[in-house]
């Protein structure tokens, strides 16, 4: 989710956790006190955008929490870490959150890259981790039995997207396209098999640097195939800028559909012509998509009267998911410990394991014994990229006719 990663980098940070996680042991436990809760952020370097918006999210909850007295009268405790998007950072703060600090949970990190390093190093400290990385293989009930994923897995963000491509357009002529990031080579890999499952070979397929200025050879290669339609699969909204852009330069009015970032508030500054943004979708929430009368949702809307205040009122100016997910990672937390009755983390993963219908903001969550992915299928939206509005989006027309 959200990483632009390098396999190298990765590798590298996933050797550094797993040579030095041996060195200590399982945090120490306590029963008093404040709850401490460990926040792995990217509030700094090119991931922020979404983790700022997290956070705005995660703290609210936490003051709300608070100012009612506490989880059964004991307060939270954010330590925040701002890991700036890079693996190794994110590795040191969850050895030092762990074992230095002793924190009752982690949230984080907010990217997939980040959480495969941390991931098996909050596992044998034994703190309960809430997941908020995309990537299918962060969570598994026997290697990982503490980590709980709050946020969609990739697998439905591709299933989603390739649903409306195929089912809902009725197109079958796919280019996939995504970056050079591990994010983007494996998501691309998915989406490919995915595509095949269902039948469809795709009749281009590339990656591309995310740096890379010019994509108007991969663009024009996948015309020349004979593309209908382009899925791109890359959080790098640079990338998926020029992408809209090559399109619309080249006057040809393929759709494009694929992943959320393609509705990025910040693509409309890089786009050469507004209009270069239709007849484009991106795999979004229920929880931030308009109904047919143009309202929300009851717990999004009271969310964003509740945040609005902090922000100086008016519009809201970026993508309201994020806010939600960070707000409902502490809320499951809140759940978590009331229905343990403790923070010990055996309890708290039994409480979760018995979790069914959790009302959050962002999602209704389900856990179970042998599922760690809370998130429901039905929670996912296609939406129209350029409709964004007060922080959420209309629904992607489901009639089969592109949008204008």
């Amino acid at each position: 989710m959200r990483s632009a990663i390098t396999r190298r980098t990765l590798l590298a940070a996933t050797a550094l956790s797993l040579a030095m996680a041996p060195m200590v042991g399982p945090a120490a436990h306590a029963e008093d006190g404040p709850i401490r809760i460990g926040w792995l952020s990217s509030l700094t370097g090119p991931l922020s955008a979404a983790a700022q918006a997290e956070n705005q999210g995660v703290q609210l909850a936490i003051e709300q929490i608070n100012e009612a007295g506490g989880i059964d009268g004991r307060k939270l405790e954010l330590l925040t870490r701002d890991t700036a998007g890079e693996p190794t950072k994110a590795v040191n703060f969850a050895q030092q959150l762990a074992f230095s600090e002793k924190v009752d949970f982690v949230i984080g990190p907010v990217n997939s890259g980040e959480s495969l390093a941390t991931v098996p190093i909050l596992a044998k400290a034994q703190i309960p981790n809430i997941i908020i990385g995309t990537v299918d293989t962060l969570t598994d009930p026997k290697k990982f039995p503490l980590a709980f994923r709050a946020i969609n897995t990739n697998l439905q963000w591709v299933s989603a997207a390739n649903g409306y491509a195929l089912d809902t357009l009725g197109l079958k002529k796919v280019a996939v396209i995504g970056d050079t990031t591990g994010y983007g080579t494996a998501t691309v890999n998915q989406a490919i098999e995915l595509l095949k499952e269902a039948g469809v070979e795709p009749v281009y397929q590339a990656l591309i640097d995310p740096n890379k200025t010019d994509v108007n050879d991969e663009m024009s290669k996948a015309k020349a195939a004979g593309a209908d339609v382009v899925m791109p699969w890359s959080a790098a909204t640079g990338l998926l800028a020029r992408i809209l852009n090559a399109r619309g330069n080249m006057g040809w009015d393929v759709p494009i559909v694929g992943h959320p970032a393609l509705m990025g508030s910040n693509i409309r500054d890089l786009l050469n012509k507004p209009e270069y943004w239709d007849n484009a979708y991106g795999s979004g929430y229920v929880s931030t998509t308009f109904d047919a009368d143009g309202n929300l949702p009851e717990r999004t809307v009271k969310l964003m009267e509740e945040v609005r205040p902090k922000l100086g009122g008016g519009e809201i100016d970026f993508t309201f998911w994020w806010v939600a997910l960070g707000y409902d990672t502490v809320r499951i937390i809140e759940h978590a410990v009331k229905t343990a009755g403790s923070t010990e983390p055996k309890a708290i993963q039994k409480a979760l394991e018995g979790t069914s219908d959790l009302p959050g903001v962002y999602a209704t969550y389900t856990w179970g014994p042998d599922d760690r992915n809370g998130f429901p299928d039905g929670a996912i939206a296609m939406d129209l990229a350029n409709t964004f509005k007060d922080g959420a989006f209309q629904a992607a027309p489901m009639d089969g006719k592109p949008a204008d």
